[in-house]
């Protein structure tokens, strides 16, 4: 139950956050590897059954341990939960309250009503955990940490389109290639106004380039094909980690 225990975690499920918080220092580590295990953990949670029963009661797990977090007494032992009750404060807890809830989408297969309640689940994943991160390491300005968070989450979530339908979801309001296109437009917008630089931020190195690839071409997107080179990824991940900006 340590932080080399989150970080491993993190690097084995989710290796994008974990080139990331490498480059990020030292101190900001021991705050970023237990919030991004504990994310790898509840997102796989509606993924790892077929029994819309037991995916709710793993989810249910998290909110229980996150409760215990918020009211500062007993904590579970556990090796993601132990080190991340040392990190979060009563409101970070209440906060990635709202992410795991937001996760029962992944487990049935409805659509979303609207574009606002599109926008709600990505910012209660994507938002909520970059916003949690950004706070607890100092930061003050939620709005910008939203908005690089929508742009990050749409990107993400246009590269795992394919994946998502081949399970059976609908993850988008509208797949035309129009539609797509806007949708990019508009994370790229959020992206722009943002102004601000936090380790916690990123790993949304890579929205900025994927976006306008979605933007210019949205077949990338079905195709399963919205990506970025090795060397590409590799020399986002450096100029952001020299200028502190997504």
């Amino acid at each position: 139950m340590t932080l080399q225990a989150c970080a491993d975690q993190v690097a084995k499920g989710d290796p994008d956050r974990f080139a990331a918080t490498m480059a990020a220092p030292v101190s900001a580590r021991a705050v970023l590897f237990p919030l991004y295990a504990m994310n790898l953990e509840v997102a796989r949670a509606p993924w790892v059954t077929q029994e819309a029963m037991i995916a709710e009661m793993r989810l249910q797990w998290w909110r229980d341990a996150l409760d215990e977090i918020a009211k500062g007494g007993h904590v579970r032992r556990h090796e993601v939960v132990t080190p991340l009750a040392e990190v979060l404060d009563a409101e970070a807890a209440a906060v990635l309250d709202g992410l795991v809830t937001a996760r029962q989408w992944d487990i049935y297969r409805d659509p979303f009503k609207d574009e606002a309640d599109f926008d709600r689940y990505i910012d209660a994943t994507s938002g909520h955990l970059m916003w949690t991160a950004a706070r607890l390491l100092g930061e003050t300005n939620e709005t910008a940490i939203r908005d690089i968070a929508y742009a990050s989450g749409v990107a993400s979530w246009l590269r795992a389109i394919p994946e998502l339908e081949a399970q059976n979801r609908i993850p988008l309001l509208d797949g035309r290639p129009e539609a797509i296109s806007e949708l990019a437009q508009k994370a790229l917008n959020r992206l722009s106004r943002a102004k601000t630089k936090n380790p916690a931020t990123w790993p949304a190195w890579q929205a900025r380039a994927l976006l306008k690839r979605a933007l210019s071409n949205p077949m990338l997107v079905a195709e399963g094909a919205l990506q970025l080179s090795e060397f590409r990824r590799r020399g986002g991940l450096l100029l952001t980690s020299l200028t502190g900006k997504v």
